[in-house]
């Protein structure tokens, strides 16, 4: 069955691909084995070196790969170019830092010598989503391949050129072969490569549905994974916010990459005492946003990804309305060519509405109105997701305090949440679990290996 890249401003296919047969994928895992020793061997300095490389390509080829990212997905242009910009920054970063987070600790114990080293597992999988196309590979691969791991892609079925433009990134920036190499296979060829006795570990990114089925196969298989699913992340507004400020960054948080980011801010949860100005600003902020072709440098929406999103977006906001949401702003899809919805906000949300209780993935904003910090408190968690949270307040200690009470991966007080390389980034309850980017990320395919020296015998 052909994987096909389709834009989805205008709904015309841009490429076609046979997809990858099992033969196909013995000869990406057959050398992917073959380099993890020599590559593991490299010393961390020239693995570093390669990655300075790597963040210059980007960087170099960045209108060509932000075009192709807003083609083949639908982000504006514009982001498309920020994300690129991020991934050569990340890659950066990692080279700089990575000899300190790798170096050995010394742990006094009963011992003439004891410390802590760090050893590559092997072959990691990595199964990434198309919404952060170019970031999400490399969020993941950055650390995991600097660290001495040799990659293979599994990515999703409607970025299959993006996905080979990340393995060409690799190659170009002098990376030897097999150490990073992007397969075209379906969803039903993950858990045959997750079983092979050469693949040492797993990285999803998703949904929850399909996280809990890779982690099933890699716990049968007793092989590590680490999971970044959805989110429904809470944006809280208390009443000592600056309100004007939390309407402008709540318009961003929901709508950046349009609307499809597991960590943006989806319900908003507002106490009654500024609901009123926090909803007035927010609708004010969210109409005037500029939906159109992705290629627009003003363009500030585009489309979603696919059309079935459309339709599952649709039908959450249309049975919340039918159970007393009011759509304060948009609230349909456009009648155009293209998988266009409008951003829409949506006010009167209770806790039984779809918008609420679902992971809403496009420009679809639920604000929950709440009497008091402590009823906050509890809309925030009422979530089967934990992955980010925001909580807005003018007294920043009041705010650090709510934050040790959020049930999430991560909590910013007075801004936006997103994910930086000098930052852990992952999730709690059904976002997942384990660690990606900062040293916490960079170690979680690494095995932790404990040297206890005792005296010379």
């Amino acid at each position: 069955m052909p994987i096909r890249s389709v834009n989805p401003a205008t709904e015309e296919e841009l490429a076609s691909f046979e997809e990858h047969t099992p033969e196909d994928v013995e000869r990406a895992l057959a050398p992917a084995w073959a380099a993890r020793q020599g590559w593991r061997d490299t010393p961390v300095s020239s693995r570093a070196a390669r990655f300075a490389e790597l963040s210059a390509y980007l960087r170099h080829d960045r209108p060509r790969l932000a075009a192709l990212l807003t083609a083949e997905m639908g982000k504006p242009v514009v982001e498309a170019e920020a994300e690129v910009d991020k991934c050569a920054w990340t890659a950066e970063w990692f080279a700089e830092h990575v000899e300190e987070m790798l170096a050995p600790l010394a742990v006094p114990a009963n011992a003439t010598e004891s410390y802590v080293r760090f050893q590559p597992l092997g072959v990691i999988l990595a199964v990434m989503p198309w919404n952060f196309p170019l970031w999400q590979v490399f969020r993941a691969a950055i650390p995991a391949v600097l660290g001495g791991n040799v990659m293979v892609l599994k990515h999703a079925s409607n970025v299959p050129q993006t996905a080979l433009e990340a393995e060409r990134a690799f190659r170009r920036s002098g990376f030897p072969d097999g150490v990073f190499q992007t397969l075209l296979v379906g969803s039903a060829a993950v858990e045959g490569i997750v079983r092979d006795r050469r693949v040492a570990a797993v990285t999803l990114t998703g949904s929850d549905a399909a996280g809990a089925q890779v982690a099933a196969v890699a716990g049968g298989a007793l092989k590590k994974s680490v999971l970044e699913l959805g989110g429904s992340d809470p944006f809280i507004v208390l009443e000592d916010a600056d309100v004007a400020a939390a309407a402008r960054v709540a318009c961003r948080a929901r709508n950046q990459n349009n609307g499809q980011s597991c960590i943006a801010a989806k319900r908003f949860v507002v106490v009654e005492e500024v609901a009123d100005e926090f909803e007035r600003r927010f609708a004010e902020a969210v109409g005037a946003l500029r939906v159109g072709d992705p290629m627009e440098r003003d363009t500030n929406v585009g489309p979603l990804a696919r059309g079935d999103l459309v339709t599952d977006l649709e039908r959450q906001v249309d049975e919340s309305v039918a159970m007393g949401a009011r759509a304060a702003v948009g609230g349909a899809r456009i009648d155009r060519r293209g998988y266009y919805f409008q951003p829409t906000v949506l006010t009167g949300v209770t806790r039984d509405m779809p918008v609420f209780r679902e992971e809403t993935f496009g420009p679809v904003a639920a604000v929950v109105r709440v009497r008091d910090e402590a009823e906050a408190e509890a809309v925030a968690n009422d979530s089967a997701f934990g992955l980010g949270s925001a909580v807005w307040t003018g007294d920043v200690e009041r705010g650090k305090r709510l934050a040790a009470r959020i049930e999430a991966g991560a909590v910013f007080v007075n801004g936006m949440v997103a994910s930086d390389a000098r930052l852990p980034f992952g999730g709690v309850k059904r976002s997942g679990y384990g660690r990606e980017l900062s040293q916490f990320g960079l170690q979680e395919f690494q095995n932790v290996q404990t040297v206890w020296v005792g005296p010379a015998r």
